[in-house]
């Protein structure tokens, strides 16, 4: 029933928003040239590795200055990416990814493998389950870049603090999830965009 019920409204998705896509597209191409598209190695599901699939919203190569953004202050973003970013709009190509199957609509946030490393036995049975677009955390910590941008160590505060709490919400929504769970997230997360 998930599989689905993601494959339809990624399809659905993809079909009404593409007029979207293509402006996006546009903007980013005229802001900061090509690729369009940033692709980034993620754990999965079963821990293993795909590609997930986002705008580009920072400065050619900016991934090799570190894996973590912190807020405005961070130089790489662009400043079409600052605006994608504040609404969301860079994860939209995510849909690729849930209609491909390597994704769904709603579940634990998938991580590079580098963070992944660290996640203790109970922390990895988030990979139990596919990864998701939105899901808990991404409600409660929508504004995690600001949060690491105010912070001296932004990678130290994320592995110490940020990470294990966004993953206690992950294992709950693994405990609870269900349909009317997801729908439920997902209205949530276009709630907290909006306000």
């Amino acid at each position: 029933m998930k599989r689905l019920f993601d494959s339809t409204f990624s399809f659905l998705g993809i079909l009404l928003l593409s007029p979207l896509f293509i402006l996006i597209s546009f903007f980013i191409f005229i802001g900061s040239g090509l690729p369009v598209f940033f692709l980034q190695r993620r754990v999965g599901e079963n821990a293993k590795d795909f590609s997930l699939i986002k705008f580009r919203t920072m400065k050619k190569d900016a991934d090799k200055g570190g894996l973590l953004t912190v807020g405005e202050k961070d130089s790489r973003i662009t400043s079409i990416g600052l605006f994608l970013r504040k609404y969301k709009l860079d994860e939209l190509p995510q849909l690729f990814n849930v209609l491909i199957g390597n994704m769904s609509l709603v579940g634990p946030r998938p991580e590079v493998r580098k963070y992944v490393e660290l996640y203790n036995q109970e922390q990895k049975q988030v990979l139990s389950v596919k990864p998701g677009i939105t899901d808990y955390d991404s409600i409660q910590y929508s504004n995690e870049n600001e949060l690491l941008g105010k912070a001296h160590n932004p990678e130290e505060r994320y592995i110490k603090e940020v990470m294990p709490a966004k993953l206690q919400l992950n294992l709950k929504y693994i405990k609870e999830h269900n349909l009317l769970t997801d729908i439920n997230i997902i209205f949530k997360t276009i709630g907290k965009i909006f306000s």
